[in-house]
């Protein structure tokens, strides 16, 4: 990475790809959300509605994840270039 433009264009496509993630997860949990929720339980030994719950915080917390480490770095150096 040269310059700012290159590290801009670098955390863009980051939050891209992360973003598709969100939305390919988003979707399976509402298309799938019964057969999520008992794999995962069956998986880790848990109940159903306590699998989906912590799915969902997973889900929470990988947006807040995308959002601190990718979409602010990404409109910071958008202002400075």
């Amino acid at each position: 990475m040269d310059s700012l433009e290159d590290l801009a264009t670098f955390f863009g496509w980051c939050t891209v790809i992360n973003i598709g993630i969100i939305i390919l997860f988003f979707i399976f949990m509402v298309s799938a959300n019964r057969f999520a929720g008992d794999l995962f339980a069956r998986f880790f030994g848990i109940s159903s509605e306590e699998a989906k719950a912590t799915l969902f915080r997973v889900f929470q917390q990988y947006r807040l994840l995308i959002a601190v480490f990718n979409i602010v770095p990404y409109i910071a150096l958008k202002i400075m270039v």
